[in-house]
């Protein structure tokens, strides 16, 4: 079993600096490498025999070459061979560059004091950002700057205590224990990370002698949930039941401090020590609300995955709903444009950021995972306009929140309807039992008996109770009157 535990670091000041300096140099050496590979492609199958298409000079180990030993030069070592069959083979872009971090800590002897395990590791996340390009996961490597690049990775020499951890040439580290390590589990690598709160290390932990969690096999799915995302509420769920969206970032309140935050930071001169602290301050309370936002998730993930056996979710295209709109030209008057809706889409673009749907399914993913049970994806297409009675499918089945099928005259909340179709949906495509099929028992509108009328009933609307505020505790404490339901017989005066 392999898990992985983070937990926040307490060092010193010394040990500060020296972390702070070695995410710098790593990230120089990543940018280094990543020049050098696309100088390598550039050289050997763009250019050709020529190293500058614009002075068209002659390639050469000294014009062409990020380094005289590097992926691009040919005098360097660049075969290997194979101890068994001793076949020799071409190496790879990345063990190249490995066997050159000897060389490159005999240029530059201020990365000696960088543990070497750290520097390989550093080599291999270029390496896993270009398997993940080739694979169509990601975009193209792109250069790292201080924003993105904050963290480096230890494999070997660590030792883990009850207030303090090792690693290598930094020394023991105090930590906050928050979450003991399991007996039998050995530590395969930490990872060193730097937040707007401080430092972070994450454990990645694992026993071989304990088991996988077990994984229940489609047939044996009893119960099935469907799930679908929103923004009113977060959550709505075939069974019928809602969770509220608690808008961590996009609340009123959040939203008027960051405003003000923002503001001072603007005001500021512009490399000045003051112009950081603003920074520091708007990266905390950035901060403060992704973990808010985590939390929550967990425990809303808990409780989803409980309510039955297999869970299905919509996969949601979320970076397609965040797209801009495209632009309408005026046709009467060329070179103009017309209002496309972008401004108000904004809002909807934030609102869809802070609620967070894949971040939110991928922990429902991992704890349906751990707890052995089945989740499942299927496209969200017309899920919010088919009927799941007839299954009419109309854009006009719609209005805001509410769901009336325009053929059969079925009536109910259009989210919780988009739930069911996506628990039908995961039925059909998965071959979920019998037993789990939805069973909708509900009467259209027009066809519902009409509620007989009392004479002396009084609706909910027109109560005469009286709601006043709470008076404050003072010396001229007035109190409110008492809130007392009014019969259709009694006289006000009586009260």
């Amino acid at each position: 079993m392999l898990l992985g535990y983070q937990n926040k670091l307490k060092p010193n000041k010394k040990q500060t600096l020296k972390v702070l300096s070695w995410i710098d140099m790593l990230r120089a050496n990543y940018n280094y490498n990543l020049a050098d590979r696309e100088v390598t492609y550039q050289e050997r199958f763009v250019q050709g025999e020529y190293c500058n298409l614009r002075n068209k000079g002659t390639a050469c180990p000294l014009t062409c070459s990020v380094s005289s030993n590097s992926a691009t030069s040919d005098t360097g070592d660049i075969y290997k061979v194979k101890k068994k069959t001793r076949e020799i083979k071409l190496k790879t872009a990345e063990e190249i560059q490995i066997t050159n971090l000897p060389i490159l800590k005999k240029t530059r002897p201020w990365y000696k004091e960088i543990d070497s395990t750290v520097l390989q590791q550093n080599v291999k996340r270029l390496q896993v950002a270009y398997n993940n390009f080739f694979a169509g996961r990601s975009k193209y490597p792109k250069f790292k700057n201080k924003s993105n690049f904050k963290s480096f990775t230890f494999t070997s020499g660590i030792k883990v205590a009850d207030k303090a951890i090792y690693l290598p040439k930094l020394g023991w580290v105090k930590y906050f224990n928050s979450r003991p390590i399991p007996e039998g589990f050995k530590v395969k690598s930490a990872t060193v990370r730097l937040k707007a709160d401080g430092l972070y290390v994450t454990l990645k932990i694992e026993n071989k002698a304990v088991p996988p969690f077990p994984t229940i096999a489609v047939e044996d799915a009893k119960t099935v949930v469907g799930l679908d995302m929103g923004i009113t509420k977060l959550v709505h769920c075939s069974d019928g039941s809602q969770y509220d969206n608690p808008r961590h970032s996009t609340n009123k309140r959040t939203r008027k401090l960051l405003k003000v935050r923002q503001r001072r930071l603007a005001r500021k001169k512009k490399g000045s020590k003051n112009r950081k602290k603003a920074g520091k301050l708007i990266g905390r309370l950035h901060q403060k609300i992704t973990n808010k936002r985590e939390a929550f998730q967990w425990q809303l993930a808990n409780k989803l995955t409980r309510k039955a056996d297999a869970v299905v979710v919509e996969d949601l295209n979320i970076s397609g709903m965040k797209k801009r709109c495209k632009p309408k030209e005026d046709v009467s008057n060329k070179g103009r444009f017309l209002t496309n809706g972008q401004s108000r889409k904004r809002g909807l673009n934030r609102s869809i950021s802070d609620a967070s749907w894949y971040s939110l399914t991928q922990k429902i993913e991992y704890l349906a995972a751990k707890q052995g049970k089945v989740f499942r994806r299927v496209n969200p297409r017309h899920t919010s306009q088919k009927c799941p009675e007839c299954g009419h499918v109309d854009k006009a089945n719609r209005n805001k929140e509410k769901f009336l099928c325009g053929n059969c005259g079925y009536l109910a909340h259009a989210d919780l309807n988009a739930a069911r179709n996506i628990k039908q949906r995961g039925i059909d495509e998965y071959s979920f039992p019998v037993a789990c099929k939805v069973k909708i028992r509900m009467v259209p509108e027009d066809f519902r008996e009409p509620e007989q009328l009392c004479l002396f009933k009084m609706p909910i609307s027109e109560t005469t109770e009286v709601r006043r505020r709470a008076a404050r505790k003072g010396r001229r404490r007035v109190p409110g009157n008492p809130a007392k339901q009014l019969s259709l017989f009694e006289d006000i005066s009586d009260i």
